[in-house]
């Protein structure tokens, strides 16, 4: 199949994926206020992302409740125990979506460089 094509160099890649980073900056604005808030949504469309965040915690924390009262024969405690949590994880949510944090793995800001993180080897890491 690739009997007829010369195999591309790493310069030649590296190259290209150069070009396309800069091309992907270019277009989307690298460091732009728009991450913040998932990409330039509306208005209207985070105020419903944030509306949801808070109803399917409520709703996942009440059904767990209400399966876990019915299952065990406690009435209202569970319920109201998963209902305080559900609502707990929700405003948590919503506090990360604000924050910026949402898609972000480990809660860092996005954007921002953990100074540990830059340490090399050679460095190691500076106390004080």
């Amino acid at each position: 199949m690739t009997e007829g094509r010369k195999p591309t160099s790493l310069k030649d890649l590296d190259t290209r994926l150069n070009a396309a980073i800069r091309h992907r900056d270019d277009n989307f604005g690298k460091g732009s206020k728009k991450g913040k808030r998932g990409g330039g949504q509306s208005g209207i469309g985070f105020a419903f992302k944030i509306g949801a965040d808070i109803v399917s915690a409520l709703i996942v924390g009440v059904g767990i409740g209400l399966l876990l009262d019915n299952w065990l024969g406690t009435k209202p405690w569970f319920l109201l125990l998963f209902f305080i949590l559900g609502a707990a994880a929700g405003f948590m949510n919503v506090f990360r979506t604000v924050r910026g944090l949402d898609m972000t793995a480990g809660y860092k800001m996005p954007g921002r460089v953990d100074e540990k993180s830059e340490a090399t080897p050679d460095k190691g890491r500076e106390e004080g």
